[in-house]
């Protein structure tokens, strides 16, 4: 089997632990699974931690600035976002949910989710998305479920199995980087991870390799300017 090249792909880690840095994330600890996983691959990846932004805003427009805000950070977080072909999303979970900062960023990244790309798509189409979560209660189908819906529903593109997680016994006890937990050595958590990371960086190839999604029927400013394609026809409605 030949090895694929994926140096021309760059990948955004976007951790939503509550904790700012340099404090240790256990959400992190796992994220370094999937990056030893891109460096060996030679791919260029970068890590942003929500919880390091005082002045990212709350709200649901692209500059809040314009609104509410004195500061808004949003805008320079936004272009290292579009910069990357990959996205991944890790959270840890809070009695059963997303973290607060994931709900924030998500939020904020459906405040753009209305602008559109050069061809007529919603911007985020032609990128791809996953997801990393952790915690010691349950929780990580259901995280999993809701951040990939979201990112998915705003013009990400999801591959297969494109999320990881590793919780410990159901109940206060060990998270993943605490010794006792053996995480790291956890085979499930380990394939899941590594899958995730190859099927992202294939579907990130392909559609780079495409330039994308094709436009044909699922352009916004086609459909304004009167382009309904086979909606046009009785025998379709």
């Amino acid at each position: 089997m030949s090895k694929p090249g994926f140096s021309h792909i760059r990948v955004l880690f976007v951790n939503t632990t509550l904790k700012p840095s340099p404090k240790q994330s256990h959400t992190n600890g796992l994220m370094q699974v999937s990056k030893n996983i891109l460096d060996n691959e030679n791919v260029q990846h970068e890590t942003i931690r929500i919880a390091d932004f005082e002045d990212l805003a709350t709200g649901i427009h692209p500059d809040m600035t314009e609104h509410s805000a004195t500061r808004d950070v949003w805008p320079e977080l936004f272009e290292k976002i579009m910069s990357a072909d990959v996205l991944i999303v890790g959270s840890p979970i809070w009695l059963g949910q997303l973290s607060s900062y994931c709900m924030k960023f998500i939020e904020r990244m459906y405040a753009m989710s209305g602008k559109t790309n050069d061809k007529g798509q919603y911007i985020f189409y032609g990128k791809t998305a996953g997801c990393i979560i952790t915690g010691n209660e349950d929780g990580v189908k259901h995280c999993s479920m809701s951040l990939l819906y979201s990112l998915m529903h705003i013009g990400y593109t999801i591959p297969p199995q494109a999320d990881a997680g590793w919780i410990g016994e159901v109940g206060p006890g060990p998270s993943y980087l605490d010794e006792e937990s053996n995480a790291k050595e956890n085979d499930f958590t380990n394939r899941n991870t590594t899958f995730m990371t190859y099927n992202l960086l294939h579907m990130a190839k392909m559609l780079k390799h495409n330039a994308g999604i094709p436009n044909y029927g699922n352009s916004k400013e086609a459909w304004s300017s009167g382009q309904k394609w086979g909606f046009a026809n009785p025998e379709y409605r």
